[in-house]
């Protein structure tokens, strides 16, 4: 009990957060990890990144409760990659990062309870699963596009079924 008289948990919520490998995808679910550390101390987020990403964030401030978690270089480096190798990473992530983060999740102390997964990471439902993990995505959407949903809302909502 603390000095209130309240029970202190027994038990840990340990969240896996596996971002995109990408510019654009690592600070927005680094952003939300912070977030919840900052309001939930008895929570611990393990932040899995490449050794390469790693080397590019590691030395970022972050809270306590938050620890970096690192898989091999199995991709193509972030450096030199532009928007038309675009397509030949993508399929990299989708064929390569699975296995060295199912390694990875086998090793981690305490139990993983729950895994944060970008939207991109199609495989980690299927990696949940076979763990007996349950897992949330985190979608990235530019304002433009919630701007557009909501209008075309409105717009149904006020009987305006086309746009011409």
């Amino acid at each position: 009990m603390d000095r209130l008289g309240n029970l202190e948990p027994t038990t840990i919520c340990h969240v896996m957060a596996l971002p995109f490998p990408g510019r654009g995808h690592v600070n927005p679910m680094m952003n939300l990890c912070r977030s919840l550390a900052s309001n939930k101390p008895d929570i611990l987020i393990t932040f899995v990144v490449t050794e390469e990403w790693l080397g590019l964030i590691g030395s970022e401030p972050k809270p306590g409760n938050i620890r970096f978690g690192t898989i091999p270089n199995v991709l193509t480096s972030e450096r030199p990659r532009g928007g038309d190798k675009l397509p030949a990473f993508f399929q990299e992530v989708l064929t390569k990062m699975e296995t060295p983060v199912e390694r990875l999740l086998g090793q981690l102390k305490p139990p993983v309870s729950i895994i944060v997964a970008d939207t991109y990471l199609m495989w980690t439902f299927e990696m949940a699963n076979r763990n007996k993990i349950p897992v949330a995505r985190f979608g990235l959407c530019r304002c433009r596009y919630i701007l557009c949903f909501s209008t075309l809302i409105s717009l149904s909502k006020m009987g305006i079924s086309q746009l011409s």
